[in-house]
């Protein structure tokens, strides 16, 4: 609301200016008119028209100042019209004006028939393997995205998303926070507790919020959160896992991210068909199911996967999803992948 309030003061004042400005030019143009002896075009049809011909520079010649001082006063009013029109018209009104009609277009508002469904605030790839969970259970849900053009993306993939400022009380009753079943809070740590506060004060929906700072846990859960889960706390007790048990292929060694969904490590063996692949044309989600959240490079762990990016013989994947995608991602690291060709898994 107060945005639309903000861009309806910004659109009034350069309006009420040009009225101004047009209203002190047709009175200038009609006491010109009578000093010239025009009388007849002395009124406010002649006035408007003059004056609007002349800002637009379209200047039809069937009014004319005859005297010098009438015309240097066309000459000014071409002057400062064409930075009225083409300058601050088209720049404060018209150009923000299709801006928002092409903004209109992005949905942000869910189906007011959506029920028990999951709203998550924010996007990136651990979200993304929990949305095809979620499709796979057939569980509704809904994302909120506050990046319009990252909006545009998701929807032409298919993935239900909305438009909204994600801690503003609007966007969450626009997501029908009051029907939902659950709420998943994706942001920053200071961006969550807003989220969290606002979702709590107008509904009692199970909130989970995603903590990048394990230290900040006990703040969210302060403002309200059912549960805080902290990625790089789960993955360091799977590192730690990992360190303590040398057998790190087992699936055995698996930690759960979310209901029903794994987070593992996978290291590429030397006769794995994975390896001088990109990971595009690997097409480990369509083969297996399971997403590749991270990778081991030269001992650094990233969670920016490039598409081109190779898998070498030393690289470690780390991979999220069900036990079964995660069998299959399994036989493809370790060998020739006939864990997958017979569906196998260990």
């Amino acid at each position: 609301m107060e945005s639309r309030r903000l861009w309806h003061r910004n659109i009034l004042r350069p309006v009420a200016v040009a009225l101004a400005i047009i209203a002190v030019y047709m009175f200038l143009f009609m006491e010109m008119m009578i000093y010239e002896g025009q009388s007849e075009h002395a009124n406010l049809y002649d006035a408007f028209y003059w004056v609007i011909s002349t800002f637009t520079t379209v200047g039809y010649g069937d009014i004319v100042f005859n005297s010098p001082y009438g015309k240097m006063f066309s000459v000014f009013v071409q002057l400062t019209g064409i930075p009225l029109v083409f300058g601050i018209l088209f720049t404060l009104v018209i150009i923000p004006w299709m801006e928002k009609k092409i903004q209109s277009t992005i949905p942000s508002r869910a189906h007011k028939d959506l029920r028990e469904h999951t709203i998550i605030c924010g996007y990136n790839r651990l979200i993304e393997t929990l949305i095809e969970e979620l499709k796979e259970n057939d569980i509704p849900y809904i994302l909120i995205e506050e990046d319009k053009e990252l909006v545009r993306e998701l929807l032409k993939r298919n993935i239900y998303t909305i438009y909204g400022t994600v801690y503003e009380e609007v966007t969450l009753k626009n997501a029908n926070i009051d029907a939902a079943r659950s709420l998943i809070a994706n942001h920053s740590d200071e961006m969550n507790a807003n989220i969290v506060l606002t979702a709590r004060n107008i509904s009692d929906v199970n909130i989970i919020a995603i903590a990048e700072d394990r230290s900040n846990k006990k703040y969210l859960k302060y403002a309200g959160a059912t549960s805080v889960v902290s990625p790089k706390e789960l993955f360091g007790r799977f590192m730690g896992r990992k360190a303590a048990d040398p057998f790190i292929n087992r699936l055995t060694g698996a930690t759960e991210f979310f209901e029903g969904i794994d987070i593992i490590e996978l290291p590429i063996y030397p006769k794995s068909p994975l390896i001088g692949k990109s990971m595009k044309s690997a097409s480990i989600r369509e083969r297996t199911g399971a997403n590749v959240v991270g990778m081991w490079k030269s001992g650094k762990l990233t969670f920016m996967i490039k598409p081109d990016e190779p898998i070498k013989e030393d690289s470690v994947l780390l991979a999220t999803g069900s036990s079964e995608q995660l069998s299959r991602l399994k036989g493809l690291t370790q060998h020739s992948g006939r864990d997958e060709i017979n569906g196998k898994h260990k």
